[in-house]
């Protein structure tokens, strides 16, 4: 081994890219692959419809009039604000899952993702306080959710399975939309 580490580096590397080869050739894989983003995709589509549905006792909750001429903004920004994230990130956020590698970027944006939607049930500010609080961490949820959102179509190694993994990608979105129409 050299001063500089640069033979335990060598083994790390050559040891992980052992095991994603192993992986890619389970016969499972792209399906737990595809059920994985299936899955964040479809918790993302719940996401956005929830809260449309939730506004009212949102607002009751933080003791706030949303339709008062002062309190219109905060109505605006909770709905429109992860589509200003979603405008602004999404290409960026896609360079930098192509640089660090899109599965770490997937699992980040997941885990908070996750940690956002813990911390978006749980507000114990009222009126202004509350809403500006909702709107931060809707904002921060938005922007993790876009750093694995453009990964879903690219993890598969090859066009076949990527062509075989729109389907159930694309259609998901509409499958979270039908808990409005039902609920």
């Amino acid at each position: 081994m050299q001063p500089n580490g640069k033979v335990a580096s060598d083994t790390k590397q050559s040891k992980a890219v052992a095991r994603r080869e192993r992986l890619r050739h389970d016969p499972h894989y792209k399906w737990i692959a595809l059920s994985n983003t299936t899955l964040g995709v479809l918790m993302a589509t719940i996401n956005s419809s929830i809260l449309l549905i939730a506004l009212p006792n949102i607002f009751d909750g933080i003791k706030l009039d949303p339709l008062l001429p002062g309190n219109v903004s905060y109505l605006l920004w909770l709905i429109l604000g992860f589509l200003v994230v979603t405008a602004v990130l999404v290409v960026s956020l896609g360079r930098i899952g192509d640089m660090y590698g899109r599965v770490k970027m997937y699992n980040l944006g997941f885990a908070i993702f996750t940690i956002f939607s813990i911390l978006l049930s749980v507000s114990w500010l009222d009126g202004s306080a509350g809403a500006l609080y909702l709107i931060i961490m809707r904002v921060l949820q938005e922007w993790a959710e876009r750093s694995s959102s453009p990964t879903p179509l690219r993890s598969s190694p090859t066009r076949s399975r990527r062509t075989s993994a729109v389907w159930p990608w694309v259609s998901t979105p509409s499958r979270g939309s039908r808990g409005r129409s039902s609920g």
